[in-house]
């Protein structure tokens, strides 16, 4: 067996139930260990989300901001028809990618 680390870039999170003030703070720490381990592509899996605050798209905004100054990107899947009308809505969709 090779004792070599592999080198991941990409990473899938789940943000919980709500993307609210009081989670960014967590979900940022997050974020920034895993930009800090390398990590240049991240999805966030939706499933489950059911509300997003004004807090929760700044952090979503970060998030994008800082990806893409490092040459990463931002994806978000899975989300409901609920929150994906939202993000449409005040046109994050032409942002980041939403699978």
């Amino acid at each position: 067996m090779s004792n070599e680390k592999r080198n991941i870039t990409k990473k899938t999170i789940k943000p919980g139930k709500n993307i609210v003030d009081s989670m960014v703070q967590g979900l940022k720490e997050q974020i920034l260990s895993l930009i800090n381990h390398g990590v240049k592509e991240i999805t966030m899996d939706f499933r489950g989300v059911e509300d997003i605050d004004s807090k929760g798209l700044g952090f979503l905004i970060a998030t994008h901001n800082s990806l893409l100054s490092i040459g990463g990107k931002l994806k978000i899947k899975n989300a409901s028809e609920k929150i994906y009308k939202f993000i449409q809505i005040i046109h994050l969709d032409k942002h980041f990618e939403i699978i």
